[in-house]
């Protein structure tokens, strides 16, 4: 097969007097395109023809279309188990950069032209360092549906988050990059319309190059497609101008189609035999699914790695988004025999593309296939979530806390959670270094921060499927009362606990997420699935309350000291008896002031240290910190080390509330931990 450069030739490419477009089926006996009749024109049918240079390509000149225009494919082809060709079924261009509701079909959609002009205003993209990188995860919707001081009809809405009020509580968090649940258009799965409920955070694509028109405002919703593209773009120069990068939670592992008897909008009707996966069974095939929605995409048949890497370079270069995190990447490295790769083709395409290589590339790192935890595997270029990292913060501050109290010790030492510290390892390996890890102890799915300091299980009711939804393994602490209450020693330890868990992300090596609202105490009251949910019960709450400013001020506090202190964000890891530069040099002392022993690393009556890190200089000046760890209930007086050149100690963020962070404290003094803390020592 010849090599062709399909970012350049499918789809619809609108050149001032009609249009070219090209489509790839390997299967189709016929294609048309259709353009229904306009004020501008009649309806226009155009047969699409196999291109005779590259194999699969059909393509076409398209003379009357305009921006603005909706437009649909009618595909033919044979009979057979793995095809599903209806030659009156109207299909959506996989490479549409602009799809709505269909004005003729209910519950349908259809593809419209749309221009690529748009005034960028020479803003450059931040590119901003990965070692200073820290994402804030957010739903469109979400993020600004409650926020009074958006107007009205921008809530909710891409211009809702370029708001200058979102931008501005954006910049005084000190996060630098908003990484968007999923934006390409999406429709809710069959069974939630039956339900009369809608998918709340977009993981089932329609197609994988037009942002979801519904997160648009109204009037650009109201102006056609062309609108809601130049709304969203506006959206990524408004936060680039401020200084923040923009990545996309972006599904490519399945779509929309869902299982055989899913609605065929697009790939399923053009090419299906080789657009998703299927079993060896030639007598009777099925979809081999990896994903749990149906279908698996086929990113081993090259066209449909195509499309993922178009998509990829269209976002990146003209849309100037800065970053991608990939839902269930395992499954797009799974090869021809469904097996994980870690050399698969599509994985050397995105780290080595040209309009890619400068873009963050962060895996989800399992799928539900065989074999699918991936944790670790996907070597350089790409970053991945740390779930082991949100396991180890989690029960070191919440279930082992719980149990300290119930039954006098807790389980664990401090071992795992020094690991989970220092960058994970053990996980990523020395040749590919802490940023290799993206840390994070909450996400969309599962449990808030807040709602993990007020549970101690699910409460999945208004998902409608008797609770039965959403994990088990929540490794949660209410605290003594489960959900809301006003006793305040109970609202003290929560507010504790949760600064324990930002600490520990904002303090750790790797690149830490946040996810919107944590920072602020937003509870979901206790649902841990929350996919359905639309209302105002899962909305940020921008109230002023003092519970929730004192936590963005602590949030904003950490993220400052990890921008001013090198050593706590290295880029490598050190090697014994070796100088690694942007790596960081660690001693451990015990809480005598004395260097760890082995024994009391795995000690679960211990559970404390003190963490001296120094920086190796390579592009910022020489740093040191000391960070404190205290994991238990009870009073412990710690002896801050003697070390080389170490006069004294300034405490310069507690999440104990120590009124005098400013003094000094000579080396060798007593610090006095009062229950479950960390602490932050600046050094002199």
């Amino acid at each position: 097969m010849q090599t062709v450069d399909t970012a350049s030739r499918l789809g619809l490419r609108l050149d001032g007097t009609g249009a070219w477009f090209a489509v790839h089926s390997a299967s189709a006996t016929s294609v048309t395109l259709v353009v229904p009749a306009t004020p501008a024109h009649a309806e226009l049918r155009v047969p699409i023809t196999p291109d005779g240079t590259v194999a699969g390509v059909w393509s076409g000149r398209v003379d009357g279309i305009a921006v603005g225009d909706p437009y649909h494919l009618l595909v033919d082809g044979p009979d057979g188990p793995r095809h599903d060709f209806d030659p009156e079924r109207p299909l959506l261009d996989p490479y549409a950069r602009g799809i709505v509701p269909s004005a003729t079909t209910p519950g349908g959609w259809t593809s419209v032209a749309v221009s690529d002009d748009f005034d960028w205003g020479d803003v450059p993209k931040p590119m901003t360092p990965l070692d200073r990188t820290v994402l804030y995860e957010a739903n469109v919707r979400t993020l600004t549906a409650g926020n009074p001081d958006v107007p009205e009809h921008l809530r909710g809405t891409y211009a809702g988050i370029a708001h200058e009020s979102t931008i501005r509580h954006l910049r005084r968090l000190g996060v630098t990059a908003v990484e968007l649940l999923p934006v390409h258009a999406f429709t809710s799965e069959q069974w939630l319309h039956g339900t009369g409920r809608e998918n709340a955070w977009g993981y089932n694509s329609l197609g994988f190059f037009a942002p979801h028109a519904a997160y648009a405002s109204m009037p650009a919703r109201d102006a056609g497609a062309d609108a809601v593209l130049r709304e969203f773009k506006g959206m990524v120069r408004i936060l680039h101008e401020a200084g923040i990068q923009v990545v996309l939670d972006v599904v490519y592992n399945h779509t929309a189609e869902e299982g055989r008897g899913g609605p065929t909008t697009s790939l399923r009707g053009i090419d299906g035999a080789n657009a998703y996966r299927w079993t060896s069974d030639e007598t009777d095939p099925a979809y081999f699914d990896v994903t749990g929605c149906g279908n698996s995409l086929n990113t081993s048949h090259e066209p449909m790695a195509d499309l993922v890497i178009d998509s990829l370079r269209y976002w990146a270069e003209e849309v100037q988004v800065d970053g991608f995190r990939f839902d269930l990447m395992a499954a797009l490295a799974r090869n021809a025999e469904h097996a994980f790769d870690p050399d698969h083709p599509i994985l050397d395409r995105m780290r080595d593309d040209p309009a890619l290589r400068d873009v963050l590339l962060v895996a989800e790192p399992w799928d539900v296939g065989p074999d699918g935890w991936k944790t670790g595997a996907f070597g350089r270029g790409v970053a991945e979530w740390n779930d082991g990292f949100r396991d180890t913060v989690r029960q070191f501050w919440l279930t082992d806390i719980a149990r300290e109290r119930r039954e006098g010790s807790p389980q664990t030492g401090i071992g795992a959670l020094a690991g989970a510290l220092t960058g994970s390892r053990h996980m990523f390996g020395v040749d590919r270094g802490p940023l290799a890890g993206v840390a994070f102890v909450t996400a969309h799915d599962g449990f808030t921060m807040r709602d993990l300091v007020s549970y101690d299980t699910k409460h999945n009711e208004a998902n409608g499927e008797d609770n039965r939804d959403g994990t088990n393994d929540n490794r949660s602490f209410n605290h003594g009362v489960e959900g809301p209450t006003e006793d305040k020693g109970v609202r003290t330890h929560r507010q504790r606990s949760l600064r324990n868990l930002m600490g520990t992300l904002l303090l750790s090596a790797g690149i830490p997420m946040l996810t919107a609202g944590d920072e602020r105490g937003r509870t979901q009251h206790g649902n841990n699935n929350a996919y359905a949910i639309t209302d105002d019960t899962v909305w940020v709450d921008w109230s002023p309350i003092p519970e929730a400013e004192s936590l963005i001020d602590d949030t904003a506090a950490l993220i400052r000291l990890r921008q001013a202190h090198p050593a706590l964000r290295p880029s490598r890891f050190g090697v014994e008896g070796a100088v690694t530069p942007s790596a960081s040099r660690m001693t451990w002392y015990a809480t005598d002031g004395e260097l760890m022993t082995r024994e009391r690393w795995d000690e679960a009556t211990h559970r404390a240290l003190q963490y001296f890190v120094e920086s190796t200089p390579e592009h910022e000046e020489y740093d040191r910190v000391l960070v404190v760890v205290h994991g238990s209930g009870r009073t412990r007086d710690i002896t801050l080390p003697r070390h080389d050149d170490v006069e004294s100690y300034r405490l310069a963020w507690s999440s104990e509330r120590h009124r005098d962070h400013d003094r000094q404290r000579p080396a060798g003094t007593i610090f006095t931990a009062y229950g479950p803390g960390i602490h932050v020592f600046e050094i002199r």
